[in-house]
Formats: structure tokens, C-alpha cells, sequence
């Protein structure tokens, strides 16, 4: 019997199997920090809550296209998810279709998460991803809300004369069996007590991924999925992390372990270590964005009757944005200048002033090359 090339030809897929004690250490820690991460946003109030949401949802919906190498309008985005969410926005300009059915996609994966992701769903999903009912792949016509076709669905790269394989999903014939199968798992393993969440969310996403149901928009519904799995695990429908953007930074170790993946055994501890290694990054990422606000917040409370001028405050606030604005080093003088769009005098008085007042303090270094921080 030949060896099979595709983990899909083995007798026992998809029954799936890995190593705990490879996975032990980092699920522990994907655990904790969850579980930090959720107590932070929870303390910090309403309103933050409401606007880091929607800044976790842009960042979902922009880097997982991205990692298609699909570029969006993200003001479009933006505007979408603050109407749905209720949200101010000032600057709101025109809604493509496009914008609104991926703003549909995400929250009815995360704000659903209770609702079966049933054959129904799915196809609306993927209907979602085109909502024109327009497109081609590779001259022919998508089939937007159904399955594909009977062509062999591969992953290539290299020369149209000698292209590279790297993944062929499993054919056509006997699909809706198998995608009945993984919509079954994904249902029951919600009350499996003896599958952790997390572990549940990276197996959902590699299944779905090696089934490549559509013509196209298989990554973006894997990683919708992988959402909806992740909401379901936390029992709650805000999201405060997009693991979509540590996929984004890491888009060429993704599509590695993929393809190790799907070329080895049933055995993908690699692809769960990969998945929770991210994952956590993930959450670290969001916990330092929101201690910057906090800490932004703190501040200005310490601060609020200091009797700043406008241009004081415009240059804390960057200061407090931190690594986001390439002020992580501390300001100079020259930059002060620069930001707060006043002369030389001006921003010499400035700072004086903000150091006298206890917002600022001076870096270690004279002259041209001192450098300012927040206290």
C-alpha cells in the first residue's frame, strides 16, 4: 500500500492525537494569562472596553485578510464596526459592501458564540466574504456560499511549468461528509470536559484548513472559526486580543507548520505548540496595550489640574502612547518642537515647565542629546 502523502489519506483520520506533556507548560501559561488579560479589561471600565473591542475587531479583520495578502480600506472597516457597535466616530466615511460583510463575518462569529455553526451558517459566512456574489479564481467563476468544485484544490508556488505542492486538500467527492463530520465535533466538543478550549480552537482550525471546503476564503473562515472557538471558550462575546495579528507576524512560520503538519502523522503536538506559542503572544500583546492605558489614564488623574497648554498635553499623551509613536526612547527637545509645532524658546519653556510640574523627568545625557520621559 502506498504511504499516504496528506494527513487526510490516513486510515484514522481525523482522529487527531499529541503529546500533553509537550503542551503542559505553554496551555498553563495561555491559561494565566487569559485569565489576567480578562480581569485588566474587566477593571479598566465600559467605555475602554467598548473602544479596545472595537480595536481588537479592526485588527482581527484587517490582519486576517492581510495574511491573504489582501489590502482593506480599514477607515471603511473601522466605520462599519462603530455603527454596529454603537460607537461614535467622527471621521466615518463610506461603507463598502465589502467592509460590511466582514464586519457581519466577525461579530456574528464572536458576539454568536452561543448559536451552532450549523452547514446554514457557514455557507452565509462565506457568502459574507463575497458579498457582490462577484469574483474569479483562476478564470473561473467562485462558487460563493457552496462548496467547490470538482477541480483539485492544491496549494502551489514556484513556476506555472513546475510548480510546487505544498498542500492538496482532500477531493471533492465525499466533502459534504466530511465537513458534516467536522461540524458534528465542533458542536459536541463544546461540553467535552476532557478537551481543554484552547486545544479545541487549534484543532477546529487545522481540521477546517486541511478540509479547504471553498474555492476561496478558506483561510479567513478557518480563523473566523478559530474566533468563534475562542469566544465560546471564554463565555463571552468581546474580544480584547486578535490572534489573527500574531498570525500576520509570523505568516511564513504559519504556512510551515501547515504544511509539516498536514504532510506527518495524526500526531500535531507541533501544529498545538505552534498555535498556543501564538496564541500567547496574542494575549501578551493586548495586556501591554491595555496597561498602557491604564497607566495613561493613572497619569492624567494624578495630573488633571496642572493647568497644561494644549500643546503639553498633545505631547504626554504621545509619550504615553509609548513604542506606537517611536517615543519609547524618551523625547528631545528638537522633537518637542516638532510635535507640538512651537519655536525652539517655546518648547525650551515647555519642558521646563513639566519638569517643575512632576510630569516629566530627564534622561541620563546633556546637551543636544537630552531626552525627556514621562514620570
Amino acid at each position: 500500500m502506498e504511504h499516504p502523502r496528506w494527513i487526510w489519506q490516513q486510515p484514522d483520520w481525523p482522529h487527531v492525537h499529541w503529546q500533553p506533556e509537550r503542551l503542559s507548560s505553554v496551555l498553563r501559561e495561555c491559561v494565566q494569562t487569559q485569565g489576567k488579560l480578562l480581569g485588566m479589561a474587566n477593571a479598566a471600565g465600559g467605555t475602554f472596553s467598548a473602544q479596545n473591542e472595537l480595536d481588537s475587531l479592526l485588527q482581527n479583520i484587517v490582519t486576517s485578510s492581510a495574511i491573504e495578502g489582501e489590502q482593506l480600506n480599514v477607515e471603511s472597516v473601522r466605520s462599519s464596526l462603530a455603527r454596529r457597535l454603537g460607537l461614535d466616530n467622527p471621521e466615518a466615511g463610506r461603507i463598502s459592501p465589502r467592509s460590511e460583510g466582514l464586519t457581519d463575518l466577525m461579530l456574528d462569529a464572536t458576539q454568536r458564540f452561543a448559536a451552532p455553526l450549523d452547514h446554514t451558517r457557514l455557507m452565509r459566512w462565506h457568502g459574507w466574504l463575497f458579498p457582490t456574489q462577484e469574483g474569479e479564481l483562476n478564470a473561473r467563476p467562485l462558487r460563493v456560499g457552496r462548496l467547490r468544485g470538482d477541480e483539485p484544490m492544491q496549494v502551489i508556488s514556484g513556476r506555472l511549468d513546475r510548480p510546487v505542492v505544498h498542500f492538496e486538500a482532500p477531493p471533492r467527492a465525499g466533502l459534504e461528509h466530511q465537513l458534516a463530520d467536522f461540524l458534528d465535533w465542533f458542536e459536541t466538543s463544546r461540553t467535552d470536559s476532557q478537551l481543554d478550549p484552547l486545544l479545541r480552537a487549534a484543532i477546529a482550525h487545522f481540521w477546517f484548513v486541511t478540509l479547504h471546503p471553498f474555492d476561496d476564503g478558506n483561510g479567513r473562515l478557518t480563523r473566523a472559526i478559530t474566533d468563534l472557538a475562542l469566544a465560546q471558550g471564554e463565555n463571552q462575546a468581546i474580544r480584547f486580543y486578535a490572534m489573527s495579528a500574531s498570525i500576520l507576524d509570523d505568516r511564513a512560520g504559519y504556512y510551515r507548520i501547515l504544511e509539516h503538519s498536514q504532510k506527518a502523522t495524526l500526531d500535531i503536538t507541533d501544529w498545538l505548540l505552534w498555535f498556543l506559542h501564538t496564541l500567547l503572544r496574542s494575549l501578551q500583546h493586548a495586556m501591554e496595550r491595555i496597561e498602557r492605558v491604564l497607566a495613561k489614564a493613572r497619569f492624567w488623574h494624578q495630573h488633571r489640574e496642572q493647568g497644561l497648554s494644549a500643546e503639553q498635553v498633545k505631547v504626554l499623551n504621545r509619550l504615553l502612547d509609548g513604542g506606537e509613536n517611536g517615543f519609547e526612547a524618551g523625547i528631545s527637545a528638537a522633537q518637542y518642537q516638532a510635535v507640538a509645532k512651537v519655536s525652539k524658546a517655546t518648547a525650551t519653556r515647555h519642558l521646563a515647565e513639566l519638569l517643575a510640574k512632576g510630569c516629566l523627568t530627564k534622561l541620563p545625557g546633556g546637551g543636544r542629546s537630552t531626552r525627556y520621559q514621562v514620570r
